[in-house]
């Protein structure tokens, strides 16, 4: 049975919580990786389940996401790439292995002592262990290109990690994650379990493990939300605090876990905190030999801190604040990658009739002036004349421009404004 997201039909109500998407028509919204995951109406999932509901869509993918990971791609990343901890680990039985029994020195020539023993790996996993291939997303090709589609679409950082069960084992206990994550099936069947969340939007400071025994009691106790095998092709989205475990059946099983780091409220809280820290009433010392167990001591103080705290925060602008948050989100990934050699040569060579287009995954700000324009980067700020904002303006709208048809500039500027962009990794090639 496939099924796929669709707007509910007149006078029904929202699906239960983790009830699989009722099969129907898609809606013309939405056609990037978020659309690939949840169909494509993804206003209708951000609406309905976006932080808040889990979500099963069975059939999402009929190539059942080869082009991003299969386990030939496995055998490749575990026998021939080189790879070092912590780009791997191990769990059995609900437990992380040692990495000192699967890694060892990479011999001549590799002066390292954690390389990924591929002979070592084979043994624990035929004996049972999960293979944990984790941050896919700065080394495999297809999750690569995925993720940072994925995060341009979603406006949050992502990553991806790759677990692979040998059969009728189960890699973690039930327990929840601190970000939203997307489960992608890639082979075999996993039978996954999931219940509602005991602590509802955990931060990054509150794991699961603060709560053991409560999410121990209900994936005891309580029946799941979901109680469903995963086929390859299948995905299965999961906001955090979502309680889950799996078990692989009947033959090797394979899934990419995209991790979603969403930017909460409580970032702007700590923002805001940041921020106000310039009022020097919230800065002051307490008295000498103040007991501060003595709650009577505190009280006056702790009036005087609300009452100063309240006036700075409402003094606070929503830019400081924007600019410190976007800083976050936007170190919190990396555009998609840049060829070095071709790159360079291609702005060696620029010249009219060439064509480019805005860096996936490239975070910006433009900020026009009188006789300057500004473009505010994650790590740079490149501040450039007035004249060429209506042609930087048009590069970083997205779509592919050809040099020499962008607007207010001749040919000859448009190559030097389009050379540095390309040079400072904002632009790229439109065609590899």
């Amino acid at each position: 049975m496939r099924t796929e997201l669709s707007e509910p039909t007149a006078g029904a109500g929202s699906p239960p919580a983790g009830a699989p998407v009722p099969a129907g028509a898609r809606a013309a919204s939405g056609n990037g990786a978020l659309a690939r995951l949840v169909g494509s109406d993804t206003d209708t999932f951000g609406a309905r389940h976006w932080g808040t509901t889990a979500l099963l869509r069975t059939g999402a993918d009929t190539g059942a996401f080869r082009d991003l990971l299969d386990l030939d791609g496995v055998d490749e990343l575990l026998s021939r790439r080189g790879l070092r901890t912590p780009f791997l680990r191990l769990a059995r039985n609900g437990s992380v292995v040692g990495s000192g029994d699967f890694t060892g020195p990479g011999g001549v020539g590799a002066e390292v002592g954690d390389q990924v023993r591929d002979d070592k790996v084979a043994a624990l996993f035929g004996d049972g262990s999960t293979v944990v291939l984790q941050a896919l997303h700065r080394v495999w090709p297809g999750v690569i290109d995925f993720c940072t589609a994925l995060a341009e679409d979603l406006g949050h950082p992502v990553q991806a990690n790759a677990y692979i069960t040998p059969p009728q084992s189960q890699g973690f206990s039930a327990h929840y994650d601190v970000h939203d994550v997307f489960v992608l099936q890639l082979a075999g069947q996993k039978h996954w379990r999931v219940h509602a969340p005991v602590h509802t939007d955990p931060l990054r400071s509150q794991p699961w493990s603060d709560h053991g025994d409560a999410v121990a009691a209900r994936a005891r106790d309580d029946e799941p939300v979901i109680d469903r095998v995963l086929e390859p092709g299948d995905v299965l989205y999961l906001p955090r605090g979502w309680l889950h475990s799996a078990t692989a059946l009947g033959d090797v099983s394979a899934h990419l876990t995209v991790g979603v780091h969403v930017v909460t409220r409580y970032a702007l809280v700590e923002s805001l905190l940041a921020l106000v820290a310039s009022d020097e009433r919230l800065r002051a010392s307490l008295p000498l030999g103040v007991d501060l167990a003595d709650p009577e001591q505190l009280a006056p103080h702790l009036d005087a801190v609300r009452a100063a705290l309240t006036g700075a925060l409402a003094a606070v602008p929503a830019e400081d604040v924007s600019r410190r948050v976007r800083g976050r989100v936007w170190s919190g990934g990396r555009p998609e990658p840049v060829r070095p050699v071709a790159a360079a040569a291609f702005a060696r060579d620029l010249a009219p009739g060439d064509t480019v287009r805005r860096r996936l995954g490239v975070h910006h700000r433009l900020v026009p002036g009188d006789d300057r324009v500004v473009l505010e980067l994650a790590e740079k700020t490149l501040t450039l004349p007035a004249v060429v904002a209506p042609a930087l303006a048009a590069l970083l709208g997205g779509g592919t421009h050809t040099v020499g048809d962008l607007p207010g500039l001749d040919a000859d500027d448009q190559v030097v404004l389009v050379r540095r962009l390309l040079r400072e990794g904002v632009l790229v090639p439109a065609t590899a």
